[in-house]
């Protein structure tokens, strides 16, 4: 017991401990603070890793259009509801996209 409390007084010990807690719980970079960027970090490079996929699929897909005239076609007539002289385009919409699109 005697021991103990001389191991408690010892100054070093107690500026060193100070020094830990204060790095642990108070600093700028405490343990949270890391969690924190180190989750963020994570969610980043999610993103670039999507984004970069999604970059080759644009680029793949720009070079077919510039090089594929069927492609291309296939591409007008789908996104932008092209169409050919004395052709009729009808769009269907489903019942659940219907419901999701409006705001009552």
């Amino acid at each position: 017991m005697n021991r103990l409390i001389e191991t408690l007084r010892n100054k070093y010990l107690i500026v060193s401990i100070a020094f830990v807690v204060w790095m642990l719980f108070f600093d700028r970079n405490d343990l949270m603070s890391q969690y924190d960027y180190r989750t963020q970090l994570n969610k980043l490079q999610a993103e670039k890793e999507f984004y970069l996929i999604e970059t080759e699929k644009a680029i793949t897909d720009l070079d077919e259009l510039s090089t594929n005239k069927e492609k291309l076609e296939k591409f007008a007539r789908e996104k932008y509801l092209m169409k050919k002289e004395n052709e009729d385009v009808f769009v269907i919409i489903k019942e659940e996209e219907k419901k999701s699109k409006s705001f009552f």
